[in-house]
């Protein structure tokens, strides 16, 4: 388990960006479980749609991606610096399977797949109760910009 405050010391995204609530679940060198709660109050709301606010699936896979990069650091038992950066290198097979509406709670569930010179692979999908929404193959990297 670890709360919003665990969070925000492991990952350095803010608000309207940080997209991970909580981390439900954690298992060092192999997955991570963690929600997103969808609120009518985000940002990108007002825009996407006025008449019929759906999340944008960009935002589903970057909070696949935020959930995934904690799971990294924690397998590499980091705490990303401000000369850390980490990005997506790759995204793969994305296929989005039903929409994600202001009141929904995002369940982001993350297998690292591979780890190998800096460079991650996870299998990472996102749901809505029982319902997948979104699902991909994630490769993520990490770089010094020192």
């Amino acid at each position: 388990m670890m709360d919003i405050h665990q969070i925000l010391q492991k990952l350095p995204h803010r608000y309207p960006i940080l997209l991970v609530d909580r981390v439900l679940e954690l298992e060092k060198n192999k997955r991570i479980k963690a929600i997103k709660n969808v609120s009518i109050n985000e940002p990108y709301f007002t825009g996407h749609f006025p008449h019929r606010p759906v999340m944008p699936g960009v935002l589903m896979l970057e909070a696949l991606a935020q959930a995934a990069a904690i799971l990294a650091f924690e397998t590499l038992g980091m705490v990303p610096d401000a000369n850390t950066v980490y990005y997506f290198a790759g995204i793969d097979g994305a296929r989005f399977k039903r929409p994600v509406e202001p009141g929904d709670q995002l369940t982001l569930d993350v297998t690292l797949e591979r780890m190998k010179a800096g460079v991650f692979k996870f299998k990472a999908r996102a749901l809505v109760g029982e319902d997948v929404a979104v699902e991909a193959d994630l490769t993520c990297t990490m770089r010094s910009i020192a």
